[in-house]
C-alpha cells in the first residue's frame, strides 16, 4: 500500500470515528448550554451554515441563522422551526456596515447579545482545475474582511461567561502557511505571517492589498501566492492568521469575559461552493464547527482544527 493509499484509509477510519461520537449525546455535567444560548450563524441559509446551524439547534441552542438574502434566510430558518429547532432568522450582510448595525441592534435588544459566533459566509468562483482571479477582490473582501467586520461588531456583544464566548472561523487547509502544495513561496512575507509575536493587523491586511494589486497589474503568478484555487486561498489564509492575531489579543480578558477564537477546514464537502463535487457531506463538514464551539472545557483559543484534531498553520 502506498503513502497516499495509507492516508485516505486513515481519514476514512477517522471519519467513521468521528460519525460514531456524534451519536454520542453530551452528559448533564458537559452541557454549559440551554435553550437561553444565543449563537449566530452567517451564511446559514444552506450548505455546511445551514447544518451548523441544525446541529446547534439539535443541541438546544437558540440559533440566530442570518444571511445577505431575506428571502431564502426566511425559508431556511422556517425549515429548521418546521422541525421544532429554536432557530430565528435575521438579514445580514456581513460588508454592509448598516446591515451589520441594524443586526447587532436587533440582537441586543432582543436576546442581550450572544454566546457562539460561526463566522461562515463566503464565497468562491473556482471549481474543479480552474483558478482564475477574475473575482479576487470580492473573494478576499467578503471572506476575510466579512469575517472581520463580525468579529469586530459582535465581541461588545458577547455575554460574560465562566465557561467563556465561542468564535469559529470556517476556514481552509488551502490557506495554510506551509501547507506541501500551496504554500506561501514568499519567506519573508510567510515569516511575517507566521511570527504571533509581531503579528498585526496591518500586516495581514498589507498582504491581502498586495496580492489584489499584482492581480490588477496582471503580475500575480510570479509573486509565490498558493497555486490553487488562489484567491479563495489567500482569503482563508488572511483568515487564519487573523485568527491567530484574535486569539493573542482576546486572551488579556479576565475571568468571567473570555473569549476563545479558533478556525477549522470542514474538508471538501458537497456544497454548492464546490458545484457539489465534494467528497463528504455537509452533516460531516459541520461537525468540527459544533465541536468547537461547544467544547465543556474550552480553553483551546488560537488554533486550526481539521475532523475534530488540530492541524498545523
Amino acid at each position: 500500500m502506498g503513502k497516499s493509499e495509507r492516508a485516505k484509509e486513515r481519514r476514512e477510519k477517522r471519519l467513521q470515528e468521528i460519525s460514531l461520537l456524534r451519536t454520542i449525546p453530551y452528559s448533564d455535567h458537559q452541557k454549559w448550554w440551554s435553550a437561553e444560548t444565543i449563537a449566530v450563524v452567517t451564511g446559514g441559509n444552506r450548505g455546511i451554515g445551514f447544518e451548523i446551524t441544525r446541529q446547534l439547534a439539535a443541541h438546544g441552542l437558540t440559533v440566530i441563522l442570518t444571511s445577505r438574502d431575506p428571502n431564502v434566510g426566511f425559508e431556511a430558518a422556517k425549515v429548521l422551526q418546521e422541525g421544532g429547532l429554536n432557530v430565528f432568522f435575521h438579514q445580514l450582510d456581513v460588508l454592509d456596515q448598516v446591515s451589520i448595525k441594524e443586526f447587532c441592534d436587533w440582537l441586543q435588544q432582543n436576546y442581550g447579545g450572544l454566546d457562539i459566533l460561526v463566522n461562515n459566509a463566503a464565497v468562491n468562483f473556482n471549481q474543479g482545475s480552474d483558478n482564475s482571479v477574475e473575482y479576487a477582490s470580492q473573494v478576499c473582501t467578503t471572506n476575510y474582511c466579512g469575517t472581520k467586520n463580525m468579529i469586530q461588531a459582535l465581541i461588545p456583544l458577547m455575554k460574560p461567561s465562566s465557561v467563556g464566548a465561542r468564535i469559529v472561523n470556517v476556514s481552509s487547509r488551502l490557506g495554510r502557511l506551509n501547507g506541501k502544495r500551496n504554500k506561501i513561496e514568499d519567506l519573508n512575507l510567510r515569516e511575517q505571517l507566521g511570527n504571533v509575536e509581531s503579528l498585526t493587523e496591518e500586516t495581514i491586511d498589507g498582504a491581502i492589498s498586495s496580492f489584489l494589486k499584482q492581480v490588477e497589474e496582471g503580475t500575480w503568478e510570479s509573486g509565490g501566492w498558493p497555486k490553487t484555487f488562489t484567491d479563495y486561498s489567500v482569503s482563508k489564509l488572511a483568515v487564519n492568521t487573523y485568527t491567530r492575531l484574535m486569539a493573542k489579543i482576546l486572551s488579556d480578558r479576565p475571568d468571567g469575559q473570555k473569549i476563545y477564537i479558533n478556525c477549522y477546514c470542514p474538508g471538501w464537502v458537497k456544497t454548492a461552493m464546490t458545484g457539489y463535487a465534494g467528497n463528504i457531506s455537509a452533516e460531516e463538514g459541520a461537525d468540527t464547527a459544533v465541536w468547537l464551539a461547544l467544547l465543556p472545557d474550552q480553553a483551546i483559543t488560537g488554533k486550526f482544527f481539521a475532523e475534530r484534531r488540530e492541524i498545523r498553520f
